[in-house]
C-alpha cells in the first residue's frame, strides 16, 4: 500500500514538473500576455486590452511594415510599448507641417492614424530620420498622443529590442461582466 502511495505522488510529481516546464518554455519563447496601458495605440487597441504577443515569428522573418509590435522601455523595467512600424530598415521618414509622412520621399498610404498629425506632435520626423540596418520606425495610432519614434525618449527601435508581433486581442474582462470594479 505504501509503495503504490509513494508511486502516486512521485507520479504526480514529475507530472507537474512537467506541465511547469511547458509553461515556462511557452511563456518564454512563444508568445507573452501583456495589457495595454494609456491610449496612444487608440482606436486599433484600448486602454486595458489584454494581449498575446507572437514571440517566435521573427525568428523566421522580418518584422513588416504596419505590424503591431512589443518592446521595452529602454529608461523603465518591466514597462512595454505597443506601437505600430512604420519605417523599415534602410529607409528615411519624415513628417512635413500637414501631417503627412513621408517614406524616402513619397507619402506613405495608410489608415491607422487616428487622426492628421498637428505640426506640436511631428518631433524629430520633422527633419528627415534615416533608419540603420536594423532600426525601424514606429508610432502609436493616436498619433498626437502618442510618445514613439518622433520622440528622443523613444528613438528608433533597434531589431534586437522587439520582444514580438501582437498576435491576438482579448477585450478587457470587466467588458464581460466578469471582473467588476467597486
Amino acid at each position: 500500500m505504501k509503495k503504490k502511495v509513494m508511486k502516486e505522488i512521485l507520479e504526480t510529481g514529475i507530472y507537474l514538473l512537467v506541465v511547469l516546464l511547458l509553461t515556462w518554455a511557452l511563456t518564454t519563447f512563444v508568445i507573452q500576455r501583456t495589457r495595454v496601458k494609456g491610449t496612444s495605440m487608440e482606436n486599433t487597441l484600448m486602454d486595458g486590452d489584454n494581449l498575446f504577443v507572437d514571440k517566435i515569428s521573427y525568428r523566421f522573418r522580418d518584422p513588416e511594415r504596419f505590424d503591431i509590435i512589443v518592446f521595452p522601455f529602454r529608461y523603465e523595467d518591466k514597462v512595454f510599448y505597443v506601437k505600430r512600424i512604420i519605417g523599415l530598415p534602410g529607409e528615411t521618414v519624415q513628417i512635413d507641417e500637414q501631417g503627412n509622412i513621408y517614406i524616402d520621399g513619397e507619402i506613405l498610404e495608410e489608415t491607422y492614424g487616428k487622426e492628421v498629425i498637428r505640426p506640436e506632435f511631428i518631433g524629430r520626423a520633422a527633419e528627415p530620420v534615416v533608419l540603420g540596418e536594423d532600426e525601424y520606425f514606429v508610432m502609436g495610432d493616436n498619433r498626437n498622443n502618442s510618445s514613439d519614434s518622433r520622440t528622443e525618449v523613444v528613438g528608433n527601435i533597434n531589431r534586437k529590442d522587439i520582444i514580438g508581433k501582437v498576435w491576438i486581442r482579448i477585450w478587457p474582462l470587466q467588458d464581460f461582466g466578469v471582473l467588476k470594479h467597486q
